[in-house]
């Protein structure tokens, strides 16, 4: 592991901080006319996502942390455990729903998905960005009714429930961006 200073700090950088991954959100030297110079940032924890505002010596030395980040493929889930399998081991790993964010409402069985972990220990679970699901219920649609952004609630296979325009029917497959909840697409 690669040892960095304050003072290297960039936005983006992930180091370890009392034993936890915190990322550069910003950052700022600063060199007041008295006193020694010193680097003020916003900093998050990686595994919780709180954000926090703190000042470093640049001369403070951190370990850079390691995030892993793997592809795998979303297989079940049996109560609170979520299953996922390595595609490469064919190992399955068991995650909580407590790690899961709530886009995950997006994900169907078979979907590839990122397992996000540090020293061994998963944080989060991306989806994928863009995903394809089918309407399994929503109000009658409109032809012609494109002049407003006028829009109804719709169920999907996952049971995830999203706004889409008035003229999308039952059984269409559209596609949704996990990362904002919003319908993009038909498909």
């Amino acid at each position: 592991m690669a040892t960095i200073t304050a003072g290297d700090f960039r936005n983006g950088l992930t180091f370890e901080l009392d034993g936890n991954p915190v990322q550069v959100v910003e950052f700022q030297h600063v060199k007041p006319g008295k006193g020694a110079a010193f680097v003020r940032t916003k900093i998050k924890n990686v595994v919780s996502g709180a954000v926090t505002e703190r000042t470093f010596n640049p001369n403070d030395k951190f370990q850079e942390a390691y995030v892993e980040r793997k592809e795998m493929q979303y297989l079940y889930n049996d109560d609170n455990l979520y299953y996922f399998m390595d595609m490469e081991t064919y190992e399955q790993l068991p995650i909580s729903s407590s790690v899961l964010s709530d886009n995950f409402k997006f994900v169907k069985e078979n979907m590839i998905c990122r397992i996000l972990s540090f020293k061994g220990t998963v944080f989060g679970v991306e989806p994928p960005n863009f995903v394809e699901l089918q309407i399994v219920d929503t109000d009658p649609g409109f032809k012609g009714d494109t002049a407003t952004n006028a829009t109804k609630p719709a169920t999907l296979e996952t049971g995830a429930e999203i706004k889409v325009p008035l003229f999308i029917d039952n059984g269409e497959t559209i596609r949704i961006d996990t990362r904002t909840g919003e319908y993009m697409s038909r498909a």
